[in-house]
């Protein structure tokens, strides 16, 4: 991506605040220069391509250099959203106070750069950030050992040294708990859950070396009891232990709520830990147990308008993510219109990522009902503004769905057109997954009038979908949405929703209650 193509994706992902901070900073001149011309540019036209932006910039201001005008904007405004981070989030403070101690010491002011230092160590400790902690407490030695040890005996040397070692030790058990999480992870995304005992077995020298790790780390600490509830409830998951995997995700959510210091303002990485534990929840279908995980979003309190639209964003989400799963789209219709006020009014104020989720799935609200004349019109916002969006990895799936709705209506020729732009991007990044080529032969003709020659049609293309269904890449795509109820649907000439429904029965897992002795009401 070029810098000016990165540059309009930030200015685009922007939140109120920032905007803010960046007009209060900039907006200071008398005369107004190039990169803010540029800057203007860019927010007062959102659906413009960026070479049309790139114009428009250079006919304005034909006396400035372009590429110029476009790092100068992108540093500047890194450096507003640095500032602005600087107050709202402990890591940012703390490196910042340590620049701030070098700067000290560069001017001889060295008692000064101490005390800063010192007040750096205590607060890392405060908010467990052992990388500041390492940092502070290494810069310390060295400045001690250029100024030849001011008023210092061995023994406190010593002990200084022994807190460096301390902090690596916590640094190195940390790196390890990550490192093995990782693999989980990728294990999990490549090969897919375990089947059988010997796939079971295969993880056994992950877990192992997570629980050596855990009894090895005495004193309790944020970090490690986050990675080990994460790990846990990922490889309970992954070796069908539905049940326990809920009741680490419980704990992992009590630990959270329990370190409410270590939060930053706003709370954005509990956010983050919430929404992976209810895709991990959606992508098994343990509907029940999402419900208690929605209710603590719900409980998150901030003053940032960005922060609460995309928090509301996400409720929306995964309440409406069962309804359409289990093809309850009468309902899912009611549910988008209680968040009509609080959410679709506000969409504007959502990043285009969350902006382009949000009219995906209220598209499939309408799709399910059989209202695709309002489904095609509301996706043609992210269609026609293309452009602004190909670099999601949701885009993709946004084509396929408008050709969906295409094929319901039966303007083939349109379609046709469609699939050879779809085929030129599938080309141009990389083969594509299976469902996605099938869809595309799928589209191309009608489908047979006689009831005997789509039976028979599907009984071809049902050994397909079965393979489909079965490769754990495939889920990326249909856990997004399960184009092959569609195909099924069409060819059978059956509802949509009954199908859904039928799948959503018969995958269902066993049905969790919240353990004993989980807090429910943090």
């Amino acid at each position: 991506m070029s810098k000016f193509h990165s540059l309009v994706q930030m200015v685009h992902s922007m939140t109120m605040a920032e905007k803010k901070a960046f007009r209060t900073r900039s907006y200071r001149k008398k005369t107004t220069p190039g990169y803010l011309k540029l800057y203007n540019t860019i927010v007062e036209s959102p659906n413009l391509p960026p070479a049309q932006i790139k114009a428009s910039f250079l006919a304005g201001c034909p006396e400035a250099t372009f590429e110029t005008s476009v790092k100068y904007l992108l540093d500047l405004l890194l450096d507003t959203m640095l500032e602005l981070r600087r107050d709202q989030d402990s890591f940012y403070m703390l490196f910042n106070k340590i620049l701030k101690a070098r700067i000290l010491y560069e001017k001889s002011l060295f008692d000064e750069c101490f005390e800063l230092l010192n007040i750096v160590m205590l607060q890392a400790e405060k908010y467990e950030n052992f990388y500041a902690l390492l940092l502070a407490e290494r810069l310390e030695l060295e400045y001690l050992l250029a100024l030849n040890f001011p008023n210092l005996s061995e023994k406190e040397i010593l002990k200084k040294q022994y807190r460096i070692t301390e902090s690596i030790n916590y640094l190195r058990k940390i790196n390890e708990q990550s490192s093995l999480y990782e693999i989980l992870k990728h294990r999990v995304v490549n090969k897919g859950y375990a089947r059988s005992q010997k796939q079971k077995n295969e993880l056994n020298d992950l877990i192992f070396s997570e629980l050596s790790i855990v009894a090895s780390f005495g004193p309790e600490n944020f970090e490690i009891s986050k990675l080990h509830q994460l790990f846990q409830s990922n490889y309970l998951i992954s070796v069908g232990d539905f049940k326990s995997a809920l009741r680490s995700f419980y704990e992992l959510n009590n630990l959270f709520e329990a370190n409410k210091h270590l939060w930053s303002t706003p709370p954005v990485y509990y956010l983050h830990t919430l929404e992976g534990v209810l895709e991990s929840l959606r992508s098994i279908h343990n509907y029940e147990g999402m419900t208690y995980f929605t209710e603590q979003l719900n409980k998150i309190n901030t003053s940032s308008v960005d922060f609460r639209i995309n928090l509301t964003c996400i409720s929306f989400l995964y309440e409406l993510f069962p309804l359409i799963d289990r093809g309850d789209f009468a309902a899912a219709a009611a549910l988008k219109a209680a968040y009509q006020e609080k959410l679709y009014d506000k969409m504007n104020l959502l990043s285009r990522a969350r902006q382009a989720e949000l009219t995906l799935y209220t598209t499939l609200i309408y799709f399910g009902n059989a209202n695709y004349q309002k489904a095609h019109k509301f996706l043609s916002q992210i269609i026609i503004q293309g452009k602004n969006y190909y670099y999601l990895p949701l885009y993709r799936t946004i084509r396929l769905v408008n050709l969906m709705i295409l094929f319901q209506s039966g303007d083939f020729d349109l379609i046709r057109y469609e699939i050879r732009s779809v085929n030129r991007s599938l080309s141009g990044n990389d083969k594509g997954y299976k469902i996605e080529h099938l869809l595309l032969r799928f589209f191309v003709k009608p489908l047979p009038t006689l009831v005997k020659d789509r039976k028979k049609l599907w009984v071809k293309i049902n050994r397909e979908l079965e393979e489909i269904k079965k490769d754990v890449f495939e889920q990326q795509v249909l856990r997004i949405f399960d184009f092959t109820a569609w195909i099924e649907s069409r060819l059978l000439q059956t509802s949509l929703s009954e199908i859904l429904r039928a799948r959503t029965q018969q995958r269902r897992p066993e049905l969790l209650q919240e353990p004993s002795g989980v807090q429910s009401g943090l």
